[in-house]
């Protein structure tokens, strides 16, 4: 079967400051050393994949004092040329939202100020016509009602269960309009009922790789780039047709991410456009 691949602008932040000096989910250890240089050539590794895929990278300054902000998916939604800027849980990333959100006024998108916490693209994936909005860890569940007056698109709320899931883009990727890939025991039973009902022919992803974030994956509809560590999630997807490309972000890991938590999708026109 052949994929079609969609061009795709986006958004990116150098780890210029990234370090792990705090901790705000399962994945950080202030303790353990962290190759502040070694993350910039993964990231580096990274953003050179998508511009060989023909894909339009933008960057956003790396402020100091914040050493979250390469993991850009947090920083806002943007769909059909709107962008909901976000209200972090945690006081450690609160600064990174109003440089988001500056940037995202800069760049023409009209913009729209958060109700409640929302944490971008880590909890909000939009497929085919309908926003999967996870909640449970950060994103509250009352902000799932302004996203669909803000976007329009009628939203599937989805409980997350394992702390060490905490946004939903570490346990679901979109592979594209009709198919996704999630790990079936990171959400409530409830929540997996919905998803089997919605995508009968997902992808399931194992455990082992569920635990190097393999799910935390940025896909154009052919090409799914992916930590290099999910093999097993590789061998599947390749099965139904997908290319993959490995990638290894395993400083960024220290601190939960990996390369969905460093892509933000910008929507410019109609959404898959």
């Amino acid at each position: 079967m052949t994929m079609d691949a969609i061009s795709q602008r986006y958004l990116m932040c150098r780890p210029t400051y990234f370090a792990v000096d705090y901790a705000i989910n399962p994945w950080m250890d202030p303790t353990a050393p962290v190759d502040a240089a070694l993350a910039i050539r993964q990231w580096e590794t990274l953003r050179q994949v998508y511009l060989d895929l023909g894909h339009t990278v933008e960057e956003i300054d790396p402020l100091p004092g914040l050493p979250d902000m390469v993991f850009a998916a947090n920083g806002g939604t943007v769909i059909d040329g709107r962008a909901l800027a976000v209200q972090f849980r945690d006081p450690q990333r609160a600064d990174e939202a109003p440089a988001y959100r500056a940037w995202f006024e800069a760049a023409g998108f009209e913009m729209h100020d958060p109700k409640h916490v929302n944490e971008g693209e880590g909890d909000i994936l939009l497929a085919g016509g309908l926003l999967l909005a996870g909640t449970g860890f950060r994103t509250a569940h009352a902000s799932h009602a302004q996203l669909q007056e803000i976007f329009g698109y009628p939203v599937v709320t989805l409980q997350l269960v394992d702390p060490r899931f905490y946004h939903l883009d570490t346990a679901l990727t979109v592979l594209d309009e009709r198919t996704v890939a999630y790990l079936p025991e990171a959400f409530s039973p409830g929540s997996q009922a919905a998803l089997r009902r919605l995508f009968p022919d997902a992808v399931l992803a194992t455990a082992a790789d569920a635990e190097v974030l393999g799910l935390n994956a940025v896909s154009d509809g052919r090409h799914v780039v992916l930590p290099a560590q999910a093999t097993n999630l590789a061998a599947a997807l390749r099965d139904r047709g997908y290319e993959t490309i490995g990638v290894d972000l395993s400083e960024l890991l220290k601190a939960g991410g990996g390369p969905k938590c460093c892509t933000l999708r910008l929507r410019q026109g109609k959404a898959g456009k």
